[in-house]
C-alpha cells in the first residue's frame, strides 16, 4: 500500500511531463505537415526518372 504513495504521484509527474512535450511540439510546428513527409518518397522517385529521361532525349537529338 505504501508504494502507491510514491507511485500514484510519479504517474501523474510523468503524464504532466508528457502533455508539456506535446504542447512544445505542437507550438515548434512539429505537426504542421504529416501528408508531405510520407509522400515525399514517392515524389522524389519521379521527379528523378522525369529528370533523367528529358536528359537522354537531349544527348540523343
Amino acid at each position: 500500500m505504501n508504494i502507491l504513495y510514491l507511485l500514484v504521484p510519479l504517474a501523474l509527474l510523468l503524464g504532466v511531463l508528457f502533455v508539456g512535450a506535446f504542447i512544445w511540439a505542437t507550438k515548434k510546428g512539429q505537426f504542421d505537415d504529416l501528408d508531405t513527409p510520407a509522400a515525399r518518397i514517392v515524389l522524389d522517385d519521379d521527379l528523378i526518372r522525369n529528370k533523367n529521361i528529358t536528359e537522354r532525349k537531349g544527348r540523343k537529338e
